[in-house]
């Protein structure tokens, strides 16, 4: 601080911290707050059935004697820490860079759940400790319909666990992989869906910066909730960008000419098809559906997430992202000169509404359509489908 400034300025550190301890505050009373209501509650209903004129006076204590012991064995429960032997393993269902998704089962209540594990030697290797520990903030902040619950985390000297909600419908990855393409009918469901699970984060202050089919799971009925949120920014949290630096290190020139793609459609979804799981399991993934601007790291916004959107729209009609290539730095210079290379291919027709949809979410960030906008741009077209009865045959 200088003579002249009164202003005290704080480093991003310090920021980052008093942010991580406003929220551990907030979330530790705002918590406090639930239980006494939903103990007042369980409270209530107990009493509530105690005015049964049938019960006499000593049965009636004999309940509320029992209930406090509930409550009191539910405390306890909740003050005792959980290890890796509090659950069974059930199957491995998924495996990713840093380790694996296991199916579990709680020894003592039976609730099934996901216990993602990611070893810590690797997450350190590869600088990924952030990442992790972003993802489980926002798992704790984000108590929504439209994420993926985060029930508990605990470690061990190997491992680091996060006990997550079970959604056995898989995800949005594995489904286009078997599917190929979806009809416009399905696309309008699962788009409109993923569109008010991005809103919904925007609106807790979130930006998830990583949408795609991956990170999109389905639960029991079909319905979509967002994962991963090992990328997203907000609440000034830390997070990797060496992915981003790292593409973005091309040249001007290497810009020119990549508007030419050799292969046609067919064999860009056969070669996205047969590359896509070890993307997925890959340290590096693919910036397929990064949006350019975050590239740049010259500042951005939650359009991000929108133009997202339009990416993963486009795979679900046509089979394959419209900037994919055989290799990520490839990836990375399509999405730069998207102006050239978002192309519809006219062997796999859709809708002019349907192509009109994808170019308001993958254009400028200053035009693209976000937020309540972009939800009812989505909904113009399913109301446009409705209305020309329109059908895909595939």
């Amino acid at each position: 601080m200088t003579a002249t400034d009164n202003t005290v300025r704080f480093s991003d550190h310090t920021l980052d911290k008093a942010t991580k301890a406003k929220v551990t505050l907030e979330n530790y009373y705002s918590n406090l707050i639930t239980q006494h209501g939903e103990r007042k509650q369980r409270q209530a209903k107990l009493e509530a059935s105690l005015k049964d004129e049938t019960l006499s006076e000593s049965q009636r204590q004999e309940k509320r004697m029992q209930h406090a012991q509930k409550e009191t064995e539910f405390l306890r429960l909740k003050r005792s820490r959980l290890g890796v032997e509090d659950f069974e393993a059930l199957k491995v269902i998924g495996r990713g860079a840093f380790g694996e998704v296991r199916l579990v089962q709680k020894k003592d209540t039976g609730h099934v759940y996901a216990m993602k594990v990611l070893r810590k030697a690797d997450m350190l290797e590869k600088e990924q400790v952030a990442h992790v520990r972003a993802e489980r903030d926002v798992l704790v902040e984000a108590d929504h319909q439209w994420v993926v619950k985060m029930y508990y985390s605990f470690q061990d000297s190997v491992n680091l666990y996060l006990i997550m909600e079970f959604l056995p419908g898989g995800d949005m990855m594995t489904l286009l992989m078997k599917k190929d393409t979806l009809s416009e009918e399905c696309t309008q469901f699962y788009i409109v869906e993923t569109a008010l699970a991005i809103d919904s984060i925007h609106r807790l202050g979130f930006i998830h910066r990583d949408i795609k089919p991956d990170n999109l799971l389905l639960d029991a009925r079909g319905h979509l909730k967002l994962s991963d949120f090992g990328l997203c920014t907000g609440l000034k949290k830390s997070h990797r960008t060496d992915f981003y630096r790292d593409l973005s290190q091309a040249k001007p020139s290497d810009f020119i000419g990549t508007c030419a793609s050799p292969m046609d459609s067919k064999r860009r979804a056969e070669s996205w098809k047969r590359n896509r799981r070890a993307l997925a399991y890959s340290t590096v993934g693919t910036p397929d559906y990064i949006a350019p601007e975050v590239f740049l790291q010259t500042g951005y916004g939650p359009a991000c997430d929108w133009w997202s959107l339009g990416v993963i729209m486009y795979e679900m009609l046509m089979g394959y992202p419209p900037f994919c290539s055989d290799n990520p730095q490839d990836t990375y210079r399509k999405v730069m000169n998207w102006r050239e290379t978002l192309i519809f291919p006219p062997e796999t027709p859709i809708s002019e509404e349907a192509r009109d949809t994808i170019v308001k979410f993958c254009c400028e960030a200053e035009r693209r359509y976000v937020g309540i906008v972009g939800i009812r741009r989505i909904l113009r077209f399913c109301r446009w489908r409705r209305k020309n009865n329109i059908l895909s045959e595939r």
